[in-house]
């Protein structure tokens, strides 16, 4: 496959939320968990509200990659979580916060950043920051850093392992 995609970044709408539990599949890391199935994020209450009603509450942004024949290639989108949300315990409760993944066979080709980059600018119309989570050894902590993303905290994440809280102020 050349390194050269043809794509385009558009806004995700209501339908898009059945990418997006695809996307949730990978940015949960749940591809590298033995015998989780694809299906195992729209059943798993720690993951659930990320996608669930997606696009019904105010505040959900999100934009998905797309090829000109319609292949979805990667997925980006903040919503705010329950107030009592585990992450609120590092950062308000008024920050939504991002999921992002692309799909395995398309990384390290920009796809990411160019989401990122869009889903930034328009999440800085409705709201004062972003959150997210990111495993310690995951290499796209980088790409947060580069977006001026800081860690807050270190957490245990859902598998036992490490993770930083980081935070990107929009004010």
């Amino acid at each position: 496959m050349s390194d050269m995609i043809d794509y385009s970044i558009v806004p995700a709408t209501h339908a898009s939320q059945e990418f997006f539990w695809q996307a949730l599949y990978y940015a949960a890391h749940m591809d590298e968990e033995s015998g989780i199935q694809l299906a195992s994020a729209k059943t798993d209450p720690a993951l659930m509200p990320y996608v669930a009603g997606w696009g019904d509450h105010a505040g959900d942004i999100g934009f998905v990659a797309v090829m000109s024949n319609r292949s979805n290639l990667g997925a980006a989108w903040v919503r705010l979580m329950p107030n009592d949300w585990p992450l609120y315990r590092h950062v308000n409760s008024n920050i939504p916060e991002l999921a992002i993944a692309v799909l395995p066979d398309y990384l390290g080709r920009g796809i990411g950043d160019r989401l990122l980059r869009t889903l930034i600018e328009a999440a800085g119309t409705l709201h004062r920051g972003i959150a997210l989570s990111v495993r310690e050894n995951n290499p796209a902590r980088r790409l947060y850093e580069r977006f001026g993303f800081r860690a807050v905290d270190r957490i245990t994440n859902r598998v036992g392992g490490a993770s930083f809280v980081m935070k990107l102020d929009l004010t």
